[in-house]
């Protein structure tokens, strides 16, 4: 049974862990995942000052997504992943489909998401509408997509 609920602080472990695996599903070099090591390690401060949120499927833990509010009615999608050997089989629309419920809910009106390029179809998919791109936290010159779901006409 899938099942979505809020993260627990004694999980961030868990959930940087699932976050590396998840980025080094596409293929990235031991280099290029060690320096993105640091944005992708989850404090309990991080859990408990963002919303965060995961998926389980009949008691494991198979993905997460962590929101960050930027203004009262933009939010960004400051984490989305899961665990690879459940890519494609529809755990991350769930992810998102809740993220933007959550967003609504919250108060707000737009997502932000600022892709991996290897998931920029996926958040077409999704509703997402390519705006431009910005700077990796992580990489110096590496640029990534950015995209907006407006979740309110």
């Amino acid at each position: 049974m899938k099942m979505i609920r809020c993260a627990k602080p004694d999980e961030c472990g868990q959930l940087s862990k699932l976050a590396l695996c998840s980025k080094a599903y596409w293929g990235y070099s031991d280099e290029f995942m060690a320096a993105c090591r640091a944005e992708l390690t989850y404090s309990v401060d991080d859990i408990q000052r963002e919303t965060f949120n995961v998926l389980t499927d009949r008691n494991t833990l198979v993905g997460f997504y962590g929101l960050i509010k930027e203004s009262e009615i933009i939010y960004e999608l400051e984490a989305l992943f899961v665990k690879p050997n459940f890519i494609g089989r529809g755990y991350g629309r769930l992810l998102v489909e809740h993220a933007k419920r959550t967003v609504i809910a919250l108060g707000g009106v737009e997502l932000m998401i600022q892709s991996d390029p290897n998931a920029a179809d996926f958040y077409t998919r999704v509703g997402g509408q390519r705006i431009g791109e910005r700077e990796s936290d992580s990489i110096a010159g590496r640029y990534l997509p950015l995209f907006s779901i407006k979740l309110v006409e």
